[in-house]
């Protein structure tokens, strides 16, 4: 199961650095919606933050050039500015862990990320663009769930290149957010913060390997 699981992992690692780093304006293109819809987990998790502290989303919208914003009511603001970076992590590394480790679900899972694309698209709308995109997005997703059997090759690859992503932009993506932080927090400035939030999202990528290639430990029945 290790095995099977470890080369996986490997061979979606190979086709997403060989795309971003050989790939040329070829692989750009192929990897452009990954980095839309990197975007869309980072204004998500904004969303979520908003929502779970009590706050409501007013809009949602995700730019071509791969920006995007999320606008919010009420709700915790350290939380809801954390959610960006550390939410897209944590979304991230759970489409990946379903994936690795959960493929009975891997449908459900899709299903329910085309149903938070909907719920986006329209209940938070804010530009044609985003909104149909978000729409396209949970189409595909759909389809991939209901007529391939790649449902958690898909979640790895997604959840994967989510999180290398990340990682990779910790010190540009997230800028806005670290700025607005540091204005919250005055004690502590921008940088420490974006180290700080980097080192929680490397954190969640190796507690989540952990558990993924966690052996069962076996039970005796006497």
């Amino acid at each position: 199961m290790e095995n099977k699981t470890l080369i996986r992992i490997v061979v979606i690692l190979i086709i997403y650095l060989g795309l971003r780093y050989f790939g040329g304006s070829i692989g750009s293109k192929i990897l452009y919606p990954i980095t839309l819809l990197v975007t869309y987990l980072h204004e998500f998790g904004h969303a979520l933050g908003a929502i779970i502290t009590g706050g409501s989303v007013e809009a949602l919208q995700i730019n071509e050039d791969g920006s995007g914003f999320t606008k919010t009511l009420g709700g915790s603001r350290g939380v809801i500015l954390m959610g960006g970076y550390i939410g897209s992590a944590i979304l991230g590394n759970l489409l990946f862990y379903i994936g690795a480790r959960k493929p009975k679900i891997a449908h459900i899972t899709l299903y329910l990320l085309a149903a938070f694309m909907l719920i986006s698209a329209i209940f938070w709308f804010n530009s044609l663009f985003t909104t149909g995109l978000l729409i396209a997005f949970a189409l595909v997703v759909i389809f991939i769930a209901n007529k391939t059997p790649f449902e958690p090759e898909v979640l790895m690859f997604l959840g994967l290149a989510s999180i290398i992503y990340i990682v990779q932009d910790f010190n540009v993506g997230p800028s806005s957010d670290l700025k607005a932080y540091a204005d919250l927090f005055v004690l502590i400035p921008a940088v420490v913060w974006m180290y700080i939030w980097l080192g929680i999202v490397l954190v969640l990528c190796f507690a989540n390997f952990r558990l993924i290639f966690k052996r069962k430990s076996s039970k005796v029945v006497n």
